[in-house]
């Protein structure tokens, strides 16, 4: 099998590259300090290793097809995201349990977040030329979610949780609305024409490869941040 290099001004691979090297090290750590940490914070630092695990994975294949075909992996990102991302509200779930969170909330936070990734799936990849529609509603989800975290049962939930849980739950709050505002950043990027009939890129492969550039640096800082807030809740007393 012929060897893939990565040029110098190919930023796309690079970011594929550095987004594994990234999670895979992250993985390591969560792992390696399960043994480290107590009983009621373990799964949820092990969920954060699970999280940059798969993406791990999904970005070493997605480099490799993105060297192979120059074209964007977007199906592969969406598998990856439809797997990771449940698994960061599933967080908040976690950690707000103690303080009597229900497993209705749990499936509210994954119902939506596949919500969110469906219809964006839908808008970018199979109709595009409804993408307004399908960011619309795709927004929608994402907005729920933020709602929930900052203002809704898992904002009130971590309340009553402790300092340290509240504290931890405000920061992961902050991702949501802010990391993950940058999806739909590439969403507009990704989109023929961009959102709302703007011309944002001159021309779809550039499109492609500006959206894969903001979903790989968001997707690096998000996930490993996740489990990073996580981690350092489990080495605080409540």
């Amino acid at each position: 099998m012929e060897h893939l290099t990565i040029a110098s001004d190919n930023y796309v691979a690079f970011t594929f590259f550095i987004g594994t090297m990234a999670m895979m090290a992250a993985s390591v750590f969560f792992f390696f300090e399960l043994n480290n940490t107590s009983a009621k914070w373990r799964t949820s630092v092990l969920v954060s290793g699970l999280i940059t695990f798969i993406a791990a994975v999904h970005y070493y294949y997605m480099r490799g097809y993105n060297l192979e075909t120059g074209e964007s992996p977007t199906f592969f990102r969406y598998v990856d995201w439809i797997l990771t991302v449940p698994l960061m509200c599933v967080e908040f779930y976690l950690i707000t349990k103690k303080a009597g969170a229900k497993i209705a909330l749990l499936w509210k936070l994954i119902f939506a977040s596949l919500v969110m990734l469906i219809t964006g799936y839908v808008g970018e990849v199979l109709d595009p030329a409804q993408s307004v529609l399908w960011g619309v509603l795709s927004g929608a989800a994402y907005f729920y979610i933020a709602y929930l975290v900052w203002f809704g049962e898992v904002a009130k939930l971590a309340q009553s949780a402790g300092p340290q849980v509240a504290k931890a739950t405000k920061i992961l709050a902050w991702f949501v609305l802010v990391g993950w505002a940058i999806y739909p950043l590439g969403y507009i990027l990704g989109t023929p024409g961009g959102l709302f009939g703007m011309k944002l890129v001159a021309n779809a492969a550039d499109a492609h490869k500006a959206m894969d550039i903001v979903y790989n640096i968001a997707d690096a800082i998000n996930k490993i941040g996740f489990g990073l807030v996580i981690y350092a809740l489990s080495r605080k007393e409540d």
